[in-house]
């Protein structure tokens, strides 16, 4: 029988991790590889990617890179057909990659909306459809949304915090046509406010930095180890009976 710490260990597990070039994305990725799984990296700034290649190799495991944006399909599918010939299997996804916007509604436009919406939302629901299609009973997806998916905030986010939204929808559903037919689960994290190049500007604002602040009962603003434990527990089998949640990690933001 497997000891409790043994339940969030990845040995002999092959994880994907999109935005894998900087940020969470990084942070996230190197916590696989230190709970024991070999990875396949992407992301458009592949002189990053090296960066975080070298990385897991220094924690011992092996880690292979594409240059991809999930916004296109053949990106995705490129991606995961380079784990699975170098490194035999896909069991872990961790939908990572994404864009903000910082842009009054009735200013932002078309392309910029779309953009948004096509890295956030169409990129995880095209990688997660690559890796369901070889992902064997047992792996998990771990979709990145936010915790403005559940809350509005103090800065104009339409086509972020929409994209997001439906990240959730698309967890749920996953989940549930996914999970008995195929035994993959599927959940999603909803970050708050963690100091990331994405997050910079804001927490730079004196204004916007104190009003957020304000809101967080914990009274600060996260560290990435504390989303690292929550993506090890929905990624491990440590949450082998669950799926199709939502799990904030924004130290209290969401809060009713």
């Amino acid at each position: 029988m497997r000891s409790i710490l043994d339940l969030f260990r990845l040995d002999g597990k092959v994880a994907v991790v999109t935005g894998a070039s900087s940020g969470l994305g990084v942070d996230l990725a190197l916590a696989l590889a230190e709970a024991g799984a070999n990875l396949a990296l992407g992301a458009r700034r592949s002189e990053r990617l090296a960066t975080t290649r070298d990385k897991v190799a220094e924690l011992g495991q092996i880690a292979v890179t594409v240059r991809a944006d999930v916004a296109r399909p053949e990106d995705c599918d490129r991606l995961v057909a380079t784990a699975i010939e170098h490194l035999g299997r896909v069991d872990v996804l961790v939908n990572c990659a994404g864009v903000s916007d910082a842009t009054p509604a009735l200013k932002q436009t078309d392309s910029e909306f779309r953009r948004v919406v096509d890295v956030n939302l169409h990129g995880s629901f095209w990688m997660s459809r690559a890796c369901g299609r070889v992902m064997r009973p047992g792996s998990s997806i771990v979709n990145v949304s936010s915790a403005l998916a559940l809350a509005s905030g103090d800065v104009p986010s339409a086509g972020y915090a929409a994209s997001k939204a439906g990240i959730i929808g698309l967890t749920r559903d996953l989940a549930t046509q996914w999970g008995g037919r195929r035994g993959i689960r599927v959940n999603a994290l909803a970050p708050g406010f963690f100091p990331t190049e994405m997050t910079k500007p804001l927490l730079d604002d004196d204004q916007l930095r104190g009003s957020a602040l304000d809101r967080i009962p914990l009274g600060r603003f996260g560290e990435s180890s504390e989303l690292c434990g929550a993506l090890l527990f929905l990624a491990s089998d440590a949450s082998s009976y669950v799926t199709g949640i939502t799990l904030p990690v924004d130290g209290g933001w969401t809060m009713p």
